[in-house]
This record gives structure tokens, sequence and C-alpha cells, in this order.
């Protein structure tokens, strides 16, 4: 069964505004990325750009500073932006909750503790097996979320998951502290990443994060007519022959892998997740999938323009992108939850 057939949509139907807005979107995209090689502690012309991607000099400093600093930055930004956009709205799908991003409800958190915690212990984790401990935290995490949030007579509550997000968030947060606190060696390595940092990036650890990504995008899209369904109500989406736990479950476990990967790569980068998939719905309106090919576009373009923000404000020194993104994600937080409480 299609999404346009749930959505009671003709099939193949495609709104000539909102593929303008796509188009858009991925233009922008382009401009930040070419922006953001562009502005740093010294700004590079276009020109040498254009030199360095067509007749690479490995003696010129430039060329040197825009494959081995800028270009693995920029790829990291569009893997971790697509990547967290896109976990939040299969968050906010799966348990139909418009607060619901992996930083507020402890899925970065858990898959930070889970790095920490297996390199304070000297397992340090290379290839596949970083990113697959990170989602493990991640989905580990969310569970306990869950569970907390289900007790009571009125179930997991939009509230109530959120509340329970904040818990685990702030208990796993510290743990996380308390073991930094016991390493120092591994508190100078990890303090940056653990603010949320994408300027230090291993093009081996890019290498690994694409292709996990790319499976976590396939299985979001593959999933995106049963979330559809899942829109319409429990006893809808059992009548159009949907397994709804299982749905559910492999949707939380996609959003895990795609989260555990984004931490791994830059740190728990927070409210991606949360603003994103707010600001596509209303463009893209009730399509599960066109809400997630937004968010491919999306979530990178905010985080490029967060992180040029980040080198900016006080250049030439940086500040670690994660904070920007925590100042510019609370406000928005803020006006997100009055609006829901009136």
């Amino acid at each position: 069964m299609t999404e346009s057939a749930v959505a009671g949509k003709p099939h193949g139907t495609f709104p000539t505004a909102r593929f303008l807005v796509l188009m858009g979107l991925a233009c922008a995209v382009a401009c930040a990325a070419v922006l953001s090689i562009a502005i740093g502690a010294r700004p590079m012309a276009t020109g040498t750009i254009l030199s360095a991607l067509t007749a690479y000099d490995a003696s010129n400093f430039d060329h040197q500073a825009l494959f081995l600093f800028r270009m693995p930055r920029l790829v990291a930004a569009i893997l971790v932006g697509g990547a967290l956009a896109l976990t939040g709205a299969l968050m906010q799908a799966v348990i139909r909750n418009p607060l619901a991003e992996p930083q507020l409800l402890g899925l970065n958190s858990g898959a930070a503790l889970t790095v920490v915690a297996t390199s304070v212990a000297g397992l340090d984790a290379a290839g596949l097996i970083r990113p697959a401990i990170a989602a493990t935290g991640a989905f580990a995490a969310f569970a306990v979320v869950l569970a907390l949030s289900s007790f009571g007579r009125s179930g997991a509550t939009p509230l109530k998951v959120t509340l329970a997000g904040v818990i685990v968030s702030a208990f796993a947060s510290s743990v996380t502290s308390a073991l930094l606190l016991v390493d120092d060696q591994a508190l100078q390595d990890l303090r940056l990443w653990l603010a949320g940092d994408l300027a230090v990036q291993s093009s081996d650890n890019i290498a690994v994060a694409v292709p996990v990504i790319a499976v976590g995008v396939v299985a979001a899209f593959l999933l995106a007519p049963r979330l559809a369904a899942l829109a319409l109500g429990d006893e809808v989406a059992r009548g159009l022959g949907i397994n709804v736990r299982t749905t559910r479950l492999s949707a939380l476990l996609v959003a895990a892998v795609l989260s555990g990967t984004a931490v791994t790569l830059a740190g728990p980068i927070g409210f991606i997740g949360l603003i994103v998939p707010h600001l596509v719905r209303r463009v893209m309106g009730e399509s599960i999938r066109l809400q997630f090919l937004a968010c491919l576009f999306g979530g990178p373009l905010l985080l490029l323009v967060v992180d040029m923000l980040a080198r900016q404000l006080i250049a030439p020194a940086e500040i670690a992108t994660g904070v920007v993104t925590g100042a510019v994600g609370a406000l928005f937080f803020v006006i997100l939850v009055a609006r829901h409480v009136r």
C-alpha cells in the first residue's frame, strides 16, 4: 500500500509548489556549502576553491586546508544535519509527539554515554563498531524513556514522554561527566566532541558514516507508508494490515542508528531534529515521504548556517557548533511549548 493511497490522494501527485520548495532548499544547501568552505580563520577565495577542486597542488597550503579540514567539516555537517533532522521526523511520526527530538528524548545522551564508556574502558571502537555502540546506547536510552512515561493510567502522553526524556538525558549526561572525571586523558580527548563540534573530522569516520546513514535513510523511506497509516490511528492502521508494534520498533531502530551515527561524528548536537521537522511540515503538508525528503535538505542547511555562525561570532576563535544549536533550539523549544500549552 502506498502512502498516497493511505492519505486518500491520487498516486504520483507531486504539487509544483512543493517541488519548487525542494529545489529552493537544494540550491540553498549548495550556496551554504560554498560559503562554509570559503569562510574561516583565513577566508578562501572562490578561485582558490575551484583551482583546488580541479587542479590540486599538494604544496599549496590553501589546497591542503580545503581537503584536510574544510571539506571533511562540510561533509560531516551535511551528514549530521540530515541524519538528525530525519531522526526527529521519524520520532515525531512514530510516537505522535510534536516535541520528540533525539536530544530532548535521550537518544543523543545515551549514544554519547556508550561511546564515552567504551573509551574510558580502553575499548577503542573503530569502523562500524562505534556507530553500532552509539546506536545501542541511543535505543536503550529511549526504551527507558518510553518505559518511564508509560507509568500511570494516562499512558505515554506527549508531556510525560518529554519529561521522561529530560530526566534520562540529565542522568546519562551526569554519568558521562562522572566517567570523564576519573579519566583525565579521555576528558581531554572528548571534551570538545561532547559539546557538539564539527571542527576536526576524520576521513575514516566519515567513510564509515556515509553507508550507515544511507542505509538509515533508505529504511526510513521504506517505512514512510506504514508511518502514514499510523498517523490515522492504531486501529485504522491495523485495519489496513499494518503491524503497529513492528512498525514502531523498526522506526525507532532506524532513528537510533541515524542519531547514533550522527553522535559518533560530531557529538550530541541538539535541536536540529526539533526545528527542521516542524518547519518542513508546515510547507510539505502531511506527506511523510515529502517531509523526510525536505528534512534531508533542511537539516544540512540549518547546521551549515549555525556552524558558520559558530565560526564567525568570536572570530578568529570558534564556538562549538552544539553550543549555538543549543541556544537557537532552546528559544524554539520555548516558543513551541508555549503554543502547545495554550
